[in-house]
């Protein structure tokens, strides 16, 4: 078969499972042909093994194209990540192990500091959401829509499923750190910290604790996933949604709540020695300050 008839074959396979109305969008796009034909090349290149066919393929492609948008999306769909996606939502055993391999593999790196043991949960959560299918709904890889890399796809979900681990886990929360753990991680390396008194640095902790355990829950997730699993902003947005700047706020209302729980633990004990308690809160303030200007960069 020469390659213009298989082109052409290409297009009106792909005509077959697009809505008639949408007919004049293909018609409009005069490379369709060389463009799938390269498209179908580029996943079988990436792909040799995996047993999908170009009409299951283009059908699968039909799906992801949004009316109006036609022409522009199959320019850039990202052909080879599709066709590995396509072919994981049909179940095929080697399409499973490509995408262990070249994806999942991948997505601990991804998902920065977490407890021992919670990135094989991550992975297994993303294994059962993405791959697994649930009565006539068909599995959630098949949602992909090809118009940017997979990995960074799976990835996002990656990071949203470690977050909710992570606020659903009890021996995650922030209060349940050992005083000492969360003293080390508000005022780690300050030389002023290093230079305070074995009974200041007791206090310290233990106004810490009962500061932290006093928060609520929400202030506390979002302190914990910054300053213990070291969560940067970019990360925290894509957990909780909304705006950066929003998350932003949030932190920051949560490092300001945090100050007041520690100035009224330490205060009973400091009231004879104002200097002594504005030097301890400038402290952990300080210790904030600078990790949360670094969860801004």
């Amino acid at each position: 078969m020469s390659t213009q008839s298989k082109t052409r074959s290409l297009t009106a396979l792909l005509r077959e499972h697009l809505p008639r109305e949408r007919h004049t969008e293909l018609d409009a796009e005069e490379r369709l042909e060389v463009l799938l034909h390269e498209h179908i090349e580029t996943a079988r290149t990436a792909w040799p093994m995996l047993p999908l066919s170009d009409e299951t393929f283009l059908r699968h492609l039909a799906l992801q194209l949004p009316a109006g948008k036609v022409s522009k999306v199959i320019r850039i769909i990202q052909a080879a990540d599709l066709f590995l996606s396509c072919a994981c939502a049909t179940g095929a055993s080697s399409a499973l192990k490509a995408f262990e391999q070249h994806i999942l593999r991948h997505i601990p790196a991804r998902l920065g500091r977490l407890p021992p043991n919670s990135g094989e949960e991550v992975l297994q959560v993303l294994r059962e959401r993405l791959l697994v299918a649930s009565g006539s709904t068909p599995p959630r890889i098949a949602s992909y829509g090809g118009r940017g890399p997979l990995l960074a796809w799976v990835g996002i979900i990656a990071t949203r499923i470690a977050g909710e681990l992570v606020g659903r886990d009890e021996r995650l929360q922030l209060v349940a750190e050992p005083p000492e753990e969360l003293a080390r991680c508000l005022a780690p390396r300050d030389p002023e910290y290093a230079l305070l008194r074995e009974d200041a640095r007791q206090l310290l902790a233990e106004s810490l604790r009962k500061a932290v355990a006093v928060l609520p829950e929400q202030e506390r997730t979002l302190l914990r996933l910054h300053h213990i699993h070291g969560f940067t902003m970019d990360r925290l947005t894509l957990v909780y949604g909304g705006s950066r700047s929003a998350v932003a706020r949030r932190v920051s209302d949560a490092r300001r709540l945090l100050l007041e729980h520690v100035r009224k633990e330490l205060a009973p004990r400091l009231k004879q020695d104002q200097v002594a308690l504005e030097s301890l809160v400038g402290l952990v303030g300080s210790r904030l300050d600078i990790s949360f200007n670094g969860l801004l960069d």
